[in-house]
């Protein structure tokens, strides 16, 4: 099941709006296939492991990390597979949350005369799928909010200089984390000032919040169509006009003001399952604000910006006392030379 984790984890990042998924198959004590899901659209781990087998799988042992399908999607049910190929036992480390396929998948092998656990390494493979876990019974994307700052908590100076607070390493690692995301998402203000590439080692669909629609059409994040804005009632006839004419997607939301609420309704809608919250600091102080932080990613270099008019990390409206503030639990640090990482989630 170890094994399984290792091979899911190859498709993190590129499986949306699916889980990542391994998958072993054992006959007599030895391994003889092994898959993963690579991304949406194509075979699950489990097709990927029975077509990897060199051997014979009748009376062989099925490792997979999560549930098999048991309905057909974009692909066949699993279950169909593994019962053609002869597999004697399937142990699964979870159920899928999933409601098309939660219970039904062990229900049908079990049917079918094969013998199905389910538990083992379960707590593992829920922390590797957390945000598919929590897009099924929270039914709203996951969100990770993520800042680089200078150890007194701001990300720019007052003129609004920023480059660079923290050193390459922790930045390009800061990069492929946003890759294991969906999505990324930022204000306007960080298009206008930073003119950020928004990427990754696979570019996640990049959403700008720009109420009044004033993102410069010539801005990096519009290298391609993977991009979504979002707008309300106050954008301009003509902007609305000029982004439409670039095929540029716009969703404009009946409201004077973007209320995340409303907006992560409409994204749970178009399936995206996790954003990775970056900025700026106004952006990021909305979603502590309003509760909806699920994962927090601190970056902090070796330097004091100070000054009452220098840019917070977290603006918003903030807690009143100290205890209503988001406080978190399960913190790791690490460390990328003089840059340091502080990574958790809120307390229940």
């Amino acid at each position: 099941m170890q094994k399984t984790l290792l091979l899911a984890k190859k498709g993190l990042g590129r499986t949306y709006p699916n889980p990542v998924v391994g998958a072993v198959i054992i006959k007599n004590g030895a391994v003889i296939g092994s898959g993963y899901h690579h991304q949406a659209g194509v075979a699950h781990a489990e097709i990927e492991a029975l077509r990897s087998c060199k051997a014979s799988t009748r009376g062989a042992i099925l490792y997979v990390n999560l549930e098999p399908c048991a309905h057909q999607g974009k692909t066949p049910p699993c279950v169909d597979a593994i019962i053609a190929a002869g597999i004697s036992q399937v142990v699964c480390a979870t159920l899928d949350p999933n409601p098309l396929v939660s219970g039904k998948g062990v229900a049908y092998l079990r049917r079918a005369g094969l013998k199905v656990t389910v538990g083992l390494l379960e707590p593992q493979t829920k922390a590797l799928n957390e945000a598919y876990f929590m897009f099924h019974t929270e039914h709203r994307p996951f969100i990770a909010i993520k800042f680089a700052a200078s150890l007194d908590g701001k990300i720019a100076t007052a003129s609004h200089d920023s480059k660079w607070i923290t050193n390459k390493t922790a930045r390009d690692y800061a990069r492929k984390l946003r890759g294991h995301y969906q999505a990324v998402l930022v204000g306007v203000n960080t298009v206008i000032q930073d003119n950020p590439h928004l990427g990754s080692y696979h570019d996640p669909l990049r959403i700008i919040l720009d109420s009044s629609l004033r993102t410069p059409l010539e801005s990096q994040v519009f290298r391609d169509s993977n991009v979504l804005i979002v707008t309300t009632k106050r954008a301009p006839a003509e902007n609305l006009q000029a982004f439409a004419s670039k095929n540029i997607t716009v969703l404009q939301l009946p409201s004077q003001q973007i209320k995340l609420e409303s907006l992560l309704k409409e994204l749970a809608k178009r399936d995206i399952v996790s954003i990775f919250v970056e900025g700026g600091g106004s952006v990021l102080g909305s979603f502590v604000d309003k509760q909806l932080v699920d994962r927090l990613y601190a970056f902090y270099g070796p330097l004091i910006i100070g000054g009452q008019a220098s840019i917070p990390a977290v603006a918003g409206e903030g807690a009143a006392q100290v205890a209503q503030s988001l406080q978190l639990n399960r913190l790791r640090v690490r460390r990328f030379d003089d840059t340091f990482l502080i990574s958790g989630y809120p307390k229940n």
